[in-house]
C-alpha cells in the first residue's frame, strides 16, 4: 500500500511540473508575440487635450441670472457645463463693444451629433438678446473643440447701448442619448474701444473680391499645431506641414491686418490603410474663426486613406463696416488681429488606417493686400486682445505659440534688465575708480609741495 502512495504522489509531482512548464512556455510565448506586435504595429497614444488659458480663473456658472459670477473684460475664465444653461454678469460702459466667447471641449471618445453644440449669448437685464446674438457652434461627428460668441454691439438706434449690468448666458445642446455629464468651457471676455470723434461707418461694403485663391506652391517648412487657441501656431503666407491621427484637431493662427484677407487650403497625403476599402464623410474638416473666437467659415471633405483636399472660400478684405453685414462669413471678419484655423481629421478615419501612423498634412496659406490704414479708435486695440502689431508679424515669421511669444518677450525683458542693472553697475565703478585716481592724484601733488 505504502509503495502504491509514493507513485502516486512522484505522479502527482510530475503533473504539477509539466504543468508549470506548459504555463511558463505559454507565457512566454504570449510575451513574446506582444512583444513583436509592439514592435511590428505602434500602439496609439491618448491624442493632446486643449490647453487651457495660462491663469485662467475658475468660475461657477448659476442656472439663473440670480448670483451669477462677474466677468470682466481682458480675463479668461474657466469652467464646466453639462448639457442646459449657465448665466455669468457682466458690467460694461456705453463706450465700447464687447465680446464673451465660450470654448466647449469635449473628453475624447464622447458621443456627440449634429443636434450637440454651444450658445453664447449677451442679454439685458430684461431678458432680451442683445442684437446680433445668439452666437452658436456645432459639432459634426467628432468631439472636438468648438468656440460661439456673443456679443455687445455699439450701434447707433439700436439696443443695449446704455451703461449697466448685462447677463451671458450660455447653453450646452445635447441629444436626449449624449453624453451628459459635465464638459470643460473657457470663456474670453474681450474689449474693443469705441471710434473717436466724427462719424462711424454704420452699413457694410456691398462689393469686395471674393474670386477663388490662387494658393502658394513652394516646398512645405514644417510648423506643428497647438492643442486650441491658446497654444495655436503662428502662420503667414506659405506653405507649411504639420500631421494628424483620426480624431486630432491641430490650431493655428494667422495674423489680418485692415484691408487683408486670407486664402487657406489643407490637404491630407496617404494614411497606412489597415482596409483596402474605406472612407469618412467629413475625414478633414477646416475651419476659420475669428479674433474674438467666433466661426468665420467651414468646410468638409470626404478621406479614403488615400488624399483630401479643402480651400476656404477667400475672406472678405478686414473692414470696420463688415459688422453690419448679414452675411456670416463677413460679419466676424471685422477687425485686425490673430485669425485662427483649426484642422480635424475624422475620427472615423481610424476605422481603416493605423490610429498610431500620423498622416502628413500641408497647408497653404496666402494673405492678399497690403496693410491700410486702421479706423480711428478712441483708444489702443491691443488691450482687448486685437490689431497686428511689429511683434505679430515677428511671431507669424517665426512660427511661435502665443506661450512661446510670451516666454520670449519675458526673456528680452529680463536681459534689457540685467543689462541696464550691468550698465548702471559699470557706470558706477568707473566713477568710483575715477574719484580714486583723482583723490590720489591730489594726495602726490601735495605731498610734493610739503617735501619742497
Amino acid at each position: 500500500m505504502e509503495r502504491v502512495r509514493r507513485r502516486v504522489r512522484r505522479s502527482v509531482r510530475r503533473s504539477v511540473a509539466a504543468a508549470v512548464a506548459v504555463s511558463a512556455a505559454v507565457g512566454l510565448l504570449v510575451s513574446l508575440s506582444g512583444a513583436a506586435g509592439a514592435a511590428g504595429t505602434p500602439q496609439p497614444q491618448p491624442l493632446p487635450a486643449y490647453r487651457g488659458a495660462d491663469g485662467a480663473k475658475a468660475v461657477e456658472g448659476k442656472p439663473s441670472t440670480a448670483g451669477s459670477p462677474l466677468l470682466e473684460a481682458g480675463s479668461v475664465y474657466k469652467d464646466s457645463i453639462a448639457p442646459g444653461e449657465r448665466y455669468y454678469r457682466l458690467y460694461l460702459d456705453d463706450r465700447s463693444t464687447v465680446y464673451v466667447s465660450g470654448v466647449l471641449q469635449p473628453p475624447a471618445g464622447a458621443k456627440v451629433g449634429y443636434s450637440d453644440g454651444v450658445e453664447v449669448e449677451v442679454m439685458n437685464t430684461e431678458n432680451r438678446s442683445c442684437p446680433g446674438n445668439p452666437g452658436r457652434a456645432g459639432f459634426g461627428y467628432d468631439p472636438v473643440p468648438i468656440s460661439a460668441a456673443g456679443l455687445r454691439m455699439l450701434q447707433e438706434d439700436a439696443a443695449c447701448q446704455g451703461a449697466g449690468t448685462y447677463y451671458v448666458k450660455v447653453t450646452r445642446t445635447a441629444a436626449k442619448d449624449g453624453d451628459r455629464s459635465a464638459w470643460p468651457l473657457e470663456l474670453r471676455v474681450q474689449r474693443e474701444p469705441g471710434l473717436g470723434s466724427g462719424s462711424a461707418p454704420t452699413t457694410a461694403p456691398s462689393v469686395w473680391p471674393s474670386a477663388s485663391p490662387t494658393l502658394p506652391g513652394s516646398d512645405p517648412a514644417p510648423r506643428a499645431g497647438g492643442s486650441g487657441f491658446n497654444d495655436a501656431r503662428a502662420l503667414g503666407a506659405g506653405v507649411w506641414s504639420d500631421e494628424l491621427r483620426p480624431g486630432q484637431t491641430r490650431f493655428y493662427r494667422v495674423p489680418l491686418d485692415w484691408g487683408q484677407q486670407l486664402a487657406l487650403g489643407a490637404e491630407l497625403s496617404a494614411a497606412r490603410r489597415t482596409k483596402e476599402y474605406g472612407s469618412a464623410a467629413a475625414g478633414l474638416t477646416v475651419a476659420l474663426y475669428s479674433p474674438y473666437r467666433a466661426l468665420v467659415a467651414s468646410e468638409d471633405s470626404s478621406y479614403d486613406g488615400k488624399q483630401a483636399g479643402v480651400t476656404l472660400p477667400r475672406t472678405a478684405p478686414v473692414t470696420y463696416e463688415n459688422r453690419f453685414s448679414g452675411v456670416r462669413e463677413v460679419g466676424p471678419v471685422r477687425m485686425a488681429g490673430w485669425y485662427y484655423v483649426a484642422v480635424t481629421m475624422g475620427g472615423k478615419v481610424g476605422e481603416f488606417t493605423e490610429d498610431a501612423v500620423p498622416v502628413p498634412l500641408t497647408l497653404r496659406m496666402d494673405v492678399i493686400g497690403t496693410a491700410g490704414k486702421a479706423p480711428a479708435y478712441a483708444e489702443g486695440l491691443a488691450a482687448g486682445g486685437f490689431g497686428v502689431g511689429p511683434e505679430d508679424r515677428t511671431a507669424a515669421k517665426e512660427g511661435t505659440t502665443a506661450v512661446e511669444a510670451d516666454a520670449a518677450a519675458a526673456n528680452r525683458s529680463a536681459m534689457r534688465t540685467v543689462a541696464g542693472a550691468g550698465f548702471g553697475t559699470g557706470t558706477l565703478l568707473l566713477f568710483v575708480l575715477g574719484g580714486w585716481i583723482l583723490l590720489a592724484g591730489r594726495r602726490g601733488r601735495a605731498g610734493a609741495r610739503g617735501q619742497g
